[in-house]
């Protein structure tokens, strides 16, 4: 069966904002802006052709077609949630990984990491930012950050300096093993990506 739906990005900027009734407390939730949540509320508006929000002088209100769009969508989205809360990755260690919403995961060759540490289960959540490690939801984080926050181990993965992509871990649980295996690994596989940046390229070829 094939089902007909809209954008998934479109329907979880429509749920938190009718959730929050605000544009900006959605995009603080979705770790975007709100301009992109406002967004992608319109495409999602122009798709089903009905207008879901009266957008009103510092006020959202839910259209009649809103408030009856929006127990679908949420009830939806919950019981996605509750199906991936029963997966279980495979390893005896579960290690949930946050990564902001720009990094691109395919940098980090997750398969491969899974394939040398059968032992560690890893689960990744992004978009995911400091609110997410903090409440416990992942265990460390790739956060697009100055790497300054007390009390959190933050460990540079770009050679760059002021802001940059760093790793964070609770102070309290950076050296456990699982974690210290997911440190090693990246600072191997994002050294080796900086090494073959800075290689000279050869321009032309022969006979050029």
């Amino acid at each position: 069966m094939t089902y007909a739906l809209p954008p998934l990005n479109a329907l979880r900027a429509f749920e938190a904002a009718a959730r929050h009734l605000s544009f900006k407390l959605a995009a603080h939730e979705l770790h975007v802006t709100p301009a992109a949540v406002g967004q992608q509320v319109k495409a999602l508006e122009s798709r089903l052709g009905v207008q879901l929000f009266e957008r009103l002088h510092k006020q959202l209100i839910l259209t009649a077609a809103g408030q009856a769009y929006l127990p679908g969508v949420s009830e939806g989205f919950r019981h996605i949630a509750e199906a991936t809360s029963q997966l279980k990755p495979e390893g005896v260690v579960l290690l949930q990984l946050g990564v902001h919403a720009s990094f691109d995961l395919r940098r980090l060759d997750l398969a491969a990491f899974r394939s040398a540490h059968a032992e560690i289960g890893l689960r990744v959540l992004q978009p995911a930012g400091l609110h997410e490690l903090v409440e416990g939801k992942v265990d460390l984080l790739i956060a697009r950050s100055l790497g300054h926050h007390p009390g959190y181990r933050c460990d540079r993965i770009t050679e760059r300096t002021g802001l940059g992509d760093w790793l964070i871990a609770p102070e309290g649980t950076a050296d456990c093993p699982e974690i210290v295996s997911f440190r090693e690994w990246l600072r191997t596989v994002m050294g080796a990506k900086a090494r073959a940046s800075r290689r000279p390229r050869l321009v032309g070829g022969v006979g050029s």
